[in-house]
């Protein structure tokens, strides 16, 4: 089963997400994160969030870019976090897919649901907002954004958007 969890920033979407996984029962665990450590902050959030997650039972697999090439230890739970961050990483980081990174991403997710009993996706709702007067780069990552969000929700069984901590189901329902 694929869940998609979307939200804007500090919505609570993280939480709603991690409950999810919690409630899918005693089996493993497995938190992917995409986050990028490019200084000292981000490898102290890094860790900061790894033993917070381990408290949980999570096992935590670093990915920020080419998905398609993980591999879980064993069958179990899985949540991805964050797509924006993916998205970021697989378009602007010299290792990233590029130009590719739309097809990277949904072959890596394709890849991953094969192997989960049940995946969850993190993701941000950034074009909410509108067009907004952004450069060039920005424009072509909130589009890549915003179709792969889309391919993911047609994809998803369950879709939900976390407003104000929230919940609210836009297909499917809670499992």
């Amino acid at each position: 089963m694929l869940t998609l969890v979307l939200g804007g920033s500090a919505s609570g979407k993280s939480e709603y997400a991690e409950q999810l996984v919690l409630e899918a029962g005693a089996g493993p665990r497995f938190y992917i994160a995409t986050m990028e450590p490019y200084d000292e902050e981000c490898l102290r959030r890094i860790s900061r969030h790894r033993a917070m997650r381990a408290s949980k039972g999570f096992e935590t697999l670093e990915c920020p870019r080419g998905l398609a090439g993980l591999a879980l230890p064993r069958p179990g739970v899985a949540l991805l976090e964050c797509m924006s961050n993916l998205v970021a990483n697989e378009m602007f980081s010299p290792q990233g897919a590029g130009e590719q990174a739309l097809a990277a991403i949904l072959a890596g997710v394709e890849r991953l649901e094969a192997q989960a009993s049940q995946l969850i996706v993190v993701s941000n709702d950034l074009g909410a907002d509108g067009a907004g007067q952004y450069d060039g780069g920005t424009r072509r990552y909130l589009a890549v954004l915003g179709q792969v969000n889309r391919a993911l929700a047609c994809r998803a069984q369950a879709v939900c958007e976390v407003v104000c901590g929230i919940p609210l189901y836009h297909k499917g329902g809670r499992g």
